[in-house]
């Protein structure tokens, strides 16, 4: 097969479009330890792309070697391919590149003569040597033009500028070390500052009021490190591409990652809604494979259980030590361009009244109990339906009604204040104050998720126990499901459930697991048959998850259900005592604050 074709074949793995052009040639950049990188692009890139470095540079022998199919000099031997810590390694970038352009080269070592040559579809048609300052630039024009159905699948202008710009986001924020710049049609687009802080990238990236409701994450383990900002929960998009994991310094695509991610927010975040997180992970690079795609953006891990136990503990962890209260903050006069479609309704904001610079550490209001108290002395609750939860959860021999108060409770009501009811909106929300300002309590959404905890802990301390029926349940299936039944009858069985066969697609069952609740037992079989259809494996612990979600919501106060003071006063102290208390077991919010400021400044007492 000759060279050109050859070259042109691995341009429609590496080059699929001018992004990766820009990705293949940053990497590039980035591996000859450039501190600054340029971007000037022309009609999306599509017309020409110019990137300029102040790296290493190149001698010319190796500028002219380096468009060789598989030319590369950061790989020596095959043990290298377990020790990768360069970008790239291939050496199929600059060749395929060269085959579906016309393309010049720049550079220089500093220490001699640069060199300067001209490619037209991967041949040399023009080789001298240059005055070039150290570094190196690349010019690549009229990309695919001797491509031409490769070109006609190119879309519209902005959509792949906006390719670009995804790309040069996530090199930005692995790299914040390295000063970024990115015009287009001689506008700047994008500029970064290099100075190393990672939440500046963020801000300059997302803007400044995500970077405001950023937490910092850290752990360390013999084999991993992980660093990096979670979004706080009401801070959320509608698709998974604003979740950036980077390792060592390579942003890669790992559902099981991401999956890890969402778990870590699990119950904070609403339904089909994903962060925005940006998780960056160092390891021994023996321990990840590279070398499996040809963009280099999917990759294996040798200890993955263990890795994602920690991005998921780390997450929720790193919750567990922040006040997660919304707060409402009247939005600016002046005309802004948003650049998300998907913002949450209320703009949120951080307790702080300080407009200016961005904290590591958000603020969190620090609320002192007033000296007196009226509420002090209340002892009953619409909470307290939860006296009759043991015999829900069959356990009649366990006599406490709610959960007990401890040293952990303690800690989780110093992240909540303490909040006195002034009174009840529409039967729905309960409206409450303290010297920081007034609140707004869901109060379906905090019972739900003062039950979703107490039934969440007594599901599983349930033994995988198996309880006899007075009278048998009869189900029937399509044939299909009855066919996956008898597949997987084995499998239910291991977790307590027989399936009897009653007819050609009927079955009954005579017993099931103890853990399953009270009036819920036929939804739960179900949800078991859905998740064997959609071709998962039987998940107990998921099982009983839901099974807690559906109790809480079923069993919580609904709207329209007026409360007393009393009442009132002691759901906000239970709320106070459990473990998440700012979300319901959807994600839904459960308390919005208004700050005294921000009331002040809505009725003009402060300008």
């Amino acid at each position: 097969m000759p060279d050109h074709l050859a070259n042109k074949i691995a341009a429609g793995e590496v080059v699929e479009r001018p992004a990766s052009v820009v990705k293949e040639l940053v990497e590039n950049s980035i591996d000859a330890g450039s501190t600054w990188i340029n971007i000037e692009l022309i009609e999306a890139g599509l017309q020409s792309i110019r990137i300029s470095d102040n790296g290493y540079g190149m001698e010319q022998g190796d500028a002219k070697r380096a468009f060789h199919r598989h030319a590369t000099s950061k790989i020596l031997d095959e043990n290298d391919l377990f020790h990768v810590r360069t970008l790239g390694f291939r050496g199929e970038a600059l060749a395929s590149i060269a085959a579906v352009s016309r393309l010049t080269l720049q550079t220089s070592t500093g220490a001699e003569a640069g060199a300067r040559m001209k490619f037209e579809g991967g041949k040399i048609i023009e080789e001298a040597k240059s005055d070039a300052r150290q570094g190196t630039e690349i010019l690549v024009e009229e990309l695919f033009y001797n491509t031409p159905a490769r070109l006609k699948y190119m879309k519209t202008i902005h959509t792949e500028l906006g390719h670009i710009t995804d790309v040069l986001n996530r090199m930005a924020l692995a790299h914040p070390d390295i000063k970024f710049t990115c015009t287009h049609n001689e506008k700047e687009l994008f500029r970064t500052n290099g100075r190393g802080d990672l939440l500046q990238v963020i801000a300059q990236v997302y803007g400044m009021k995500v970077a405001r409701q950023m937490v910092p994450i850290e752990t360390e383990t013999l084999d991993f490190k992980i660093t990096g900002y979670i979004a706080k929960p009401e801070v959320y998009r509608a698709s998974r591409n604003y979740i950036s994991t980077i390792i060592n310094d390579r942003f890669i695509r790992n559902i099981a990652l991401n999956k890890a991610i969402q778990q870590g927010y699990h119950t904070l975040l609403p339904i089909g809604k994903s962060p925005i997180v940006i998780l960056k992970i160092e390891m021994d690079p023996i321990l990840v494979d590279v070398n499996v795609h040809p963009a280099k953006l999917e990759v294996r891990f040798s200890k993955e259980k263990e890795l994602y136990d920690i991005v998921e503990s780390t997450i929720r962890e790193s919750f567990r030590k922040e006040t997660l209260i919304p707060q409402v903050k009247q939005k600016d006069n002046k005309k802004s361009v948003k650049p998300y479609s998907d913002q949450t309704s209320f703009n949120f904001s951080e307790t702080s009244r300080s407009e200016e610079g961005l904290s590591s550490s958000p603020a969190v209001p620090s609320v002192s109990t007033p000296e007196s108290n009226p509420f002090k002395e209340a002892q009953h609750s619409v909470v307290r339906e939860m006296q009759t939860e043991q015999d829900v959860l069959r356990e009649p021999e366990k006599t406490e009604t709610t959960p007990s108060v401890d040293i952990e409770s303690s800690k989780n009501q110093n992240r909540v204040p303490t909040m006195y009811p002034i009174g009840q909106l529409h039967g729905t929300y309960i409206l409450a104050q303290n010297e920081e300002g007034m609140y707004i309590v869901d109060q379906h959404a905090a019972q739900e998720r003062i039950k979703y905890e107490f039934f969440r802990d007594r599901i599983g301390e349930v033994a995988q126990e198996v309880q006899e029926l007075l009278v048998p349940m009869t189900f029937e299936f399509q044939k299909h499901e009855a066919l996956r039944i008898e597949e997987y009858k084995e499998e239910l069985e291991g977790v307590g459930l027989f399936f009897e066969p009653f007819g050609e697609s009927s079955y009954i069952i005579r017993s099931h697991p103890q853990w399953f609740p009270k009036g819920f037992e036929e939804e739960v079989i179900h949800e078991m048959v859905e998740q064997l259809m959609s071709g998962e494996r039987i998940h107990v612990g998921k099982l009983r998850e839901e099974a807690a979600i559906l109790m809480s919501c079923k069993r919580s106060i609904k709207a329209n259900h007026y409360l007393n003071q009393t009442d009132m006063f002691q759901l906000l102290e239970d709320l106070r005592t459990s473990t998440d208390p700012f979300t319901c077991p959807h994600g839904r919010p459960i308390i919005v604050f208004f700050s005294e400021y921000e009331m002040e400044k809505m009725f003009k007492r402060v300008m």
